[in-house]
């Protein structure tokens, strides 16, 4: 099991500036892959499905689940063909961000390649959280292709579920 960075973000308005950066990154990529594909079609289509298929070609919104327990959450987000080194989690107070990106390049080494239809990735996942986490307390890593994320419940949320159910 290989530990995932975690950058914590106490204020739920503050943005993650290399958040930010990396999804710059992946917005760029798509608006390249998505001129790409204008080039090659051609003058009839639309630019919307242009986009929409380079999103498709560029990123991937991976299949999740969030499990409430009594003093926290558990964050399942598949993540097959991603490192723990590719993957990285920003956690607020109210949410879960994941992003991953992931390359694939040939080496001479490889031989004379005729088909290869691997090539670079880009995960993200946002995922709201019903109340609110300790961004101190969540840690993250990556086995078998599942990314698992464990964020403890805000002390005054698990105290006052403590006290509801007295």
């Amino acid at each position: 099991m290989a530990n995932v960075t975690v950058e914590k973000v106490n204020e739920s308005r503050v943005e993650s500036p290399s958040l930010i950066q990396k999804l710059e990154s992946i917005a760029e990529r798509i608006r390249r892959r998505a001129y790409e594909i204008f080039e090659h079609r051609g003058t009839d289509g639309s630019a919307l499905d242009d986009w929409l298929q380079a999103e498709r070609d560029l990123t991937l919104k991976p299949q999740s689940e969030l499990i409430e327990k009594d003093t926290k959450y558990e964050v399942r987000i598949a993540a097959p063909g991603f490192q723990a080194s590719e993957a990285s989690v920003t956690v607020l107070p109210d949410s879960v961000i994941v992003t991953a990106e992931s390359t694939h390049k040939h080496e001479e080494k490889d031989g004379q390649v005729y088909l290869c239809e691997f090539g670079g990735k880009s995960l993200y996942r946002r995922i709201d959280l019903p109340k609110p986490i300790s961004v101190d307390k969540v840690t993250a890593s990556l086995d078998d292709g599942i990314l698992r994320i464990t964020a403890q419940k805000a002390e005054g949320v698990t105290a006052a579920a403590k006290a509801a159910g007295s």
